[in-house]
């Protein structure tokens, strides 16, 4: 009689999210964020499509005039949404911000019903903005571009928005699907991430008076990655520092090193010398819908000089 053979059951596969991938990996944050000086913000309270602004069924002329005239201007269009109830009173709104120059910041606010309503916003990149008016707080929630944004960036939408309810908005894609929970402070063009509901509000807190530090910083946006890794090795070595403290005043490579010098505002050093290593880490699935695995170039400070 032969023995009976009963088939042993299938593990399910673990479902993979980019976030704990990188974080197990220990990916470095410095130097990953998307660079950019201007921000087109639409209230949309639907669901977002996967491409966020370009996947909208809109007027297709109103919709094509806002693309085109954010390209001209460099701007990056986002979709937005307060944290919480999707349902909610009154037109939704429309922002125009922009970073001239360290500490001019710009900004121009609209409302729309109709489709037609948002051509408005291509007048508003064309105009200077108006000052003084508060930063933007903008967590990537953005679930069907990527799980992980929707995961970890909703609890942290929420947990600022009961800090910061006029400031906080959930954002579609930002980048740096890995590092999630993402935030942007717009228009000063700061990017953290890696954070949860606990250090996002201290990290926002900080940056609110001027205290930025390197632990959640991504980069500054006006500057590229090169540069965005020195400030933060700097800002390690020498404590937090007001947005506009330091200043990238001569960047030099040679291959595939890196010498960036910085000025600094006091208590800091007057000048600061910062040496980079370049170098391409392995490959891995950086995102969890990506169809192949990618590479990313890596700087690795290796001297901090300041005088």
């Amino acid at each position: 009689m032969s023995p009976l053979i009963v088939d042993a059951p299938v593990a399910e596969t673990e479902r993979f999210f980019c976030a704990n991938s990188a974080r197990m990996r220990g990916d470095p944050m410095a130097g990953t964020a998307s660079p950019g000086v201007v921000w087109v913000l639409i209230e949309y309270r639907g669901g977002w499509p996967p491409e966020g602004f370009d996947g909208l069924d809109l007027e297709a002329g109103t919709k094509a005039l806002i693309s085109s005239a954010a390209r001209t201007a460099g701007a990056r269009v986002l979709l937005v949404r307060r944290p919480g109830p999707r349902r909610r009173p009154g037109p939704s709104r429309w922002a125009v911000l922009r970073h001239e120059s360290p500490g001019a910041y710009q900004q121009l606010w609209g409302t729309w019903d109709r489709d037609e309503d948002l051509a408005e916003i291509v007048s508003a990149l064309a105009a200077p903005g108006e000052p003084g008016f508060p930063p933007v707080i903008l967590v990537c929630a953005h679930g069907r571009h990527d799980p992980c944004c929707a995961v970890r960036g909703r609890p942290v939408g929420r947990a600022l928005s009961e800090r910061w309810p006029e400031l906080v908005w959930e954002c579609s894609h930002v980048g740096g699907d890995r590092f999630a929970a993402t935030a942007v402070v717009a228009p000063d063009g700061v990017y953290y991430g890696g954070l949860d509901v606990e250090s996002s509000v201290a990290t926002i807190q900080d940056h609110l008076a001027g205290r930025i530090s390197a632990k959640y910083l991504r980069g500054y946006t006006d500057l590229f990655p090169p540069q965005q890794v020195a400030v933060a090795a700097v800002l390690e070595r020498f404590g937090p520092a007001g947005r506009n403290d330091f200043h990238v005043t001569e960047t030099l490579r040679d291959g595939d090193r890196w010498r960036i010098r910085l000025t600094g505002s006091p208590p800091h050093p007057a000048r600061i010398d910062v040496e980079l290593l370049a170098h391409r880490a392995p490959p891995c699935q950086l995102t969890c819908l990506a169809p192949a695995a990618g590479s990313v170039m890596v700087y690795q400070a290796t001297s901090i000089i300041g005088t």
